[in-house]
């Protein structure tokens, strides 16, 4: 999945209020967040959904779990914003319930080889979604050289899956999970094994290309 997507705080205020989620009004997550952004790269701070005291609430995190261990000589390793093998031991541990959470978008960028640019991806109904996303605590250097931020950090990254039709001849290797307001407890507070059924592609009319 390209590293790119947006969301849009009035329309996540307007839609996740429909769901009758209160504290994802716009009004309430600009009162409860100072250091969010609605354009949305890795490394950048975003609104996360999680569970606090069974609310889901509005929580700032920075986009990008830590990189792999590296050998010797290697590239520097790069942060990981997507998850896509769930066996590996590295996300084992926060698979669990208290570490998912979901990550509001109106949007999601792929790379168009053809094209050359980003090609934007929103719901067919224009309304706003979420990935499956997890989180985790962190302590360290986050940041530019310019501008670094050393000390305690919370972390996101969401599970991609294979594309479907729709996305496929856009970017054929993968596209995030999405999930509807009807995942979102499964997702949510569901075992590792039923939660993680969701890690399927989206119906293929359930996006459109945006112009």
């Amino acid at each position: 999945m390209c590293n790119h997507y947006r969301a849009d705080i009035k329309k996540l205020g307007l839609d996740f209020e429909q769901y009758g989620f209160e504290e994802f009004s716009e009004t309430k997550i600009r009162q409860r967040l100072n250091d969010f952004n609605e354009d949305v790269f890795p490394d950048r701070s975003a609104v996360v959904g999680r569970l606090e005291g069974g609310k889901l609430v509005p929580t700032s995190m920075r986009w990008g779990f830590p990189p792999l261990p590296q050998k010797e000589g290697q590239p520097k390793p790069k942060i990981i914003t997507n998850v896509r093998n769930l066996k590996s031991g590295y996300w084992r541990p926060w698979l669990k319930p208290e570490y998912r959470c979901i990550v509001p978008a109106t949007s999601f960028a792929e790379w168009g080889m053809a094209q050359k640019r980003d090609v934007f991806f929103e719901q067919t109904d224009g309304k706003a979604f979420a990935f499956a996303g997890i989180w985790r605590p962190w302590v360290g250097q986050r940041g530019t050289k310019k501008d670094p931020v050393l000390g305690d950090h919370l972390l996101f990254s969401f599970l991609t899956t294979e594309p479907n039709a729709f996305v496929a001849p856009i970017h054929p290797k993968a596209m995030p999970v999405i999930l509807m307001q009807q995942d979102f407890d499964t997702w949510l507070n569901a075992p590792p094994e039923e939660a993680l059924s969701l890690q399927r592609p989206a119906p293929d009319d359930a996006f459109r290309l945006i112009a």
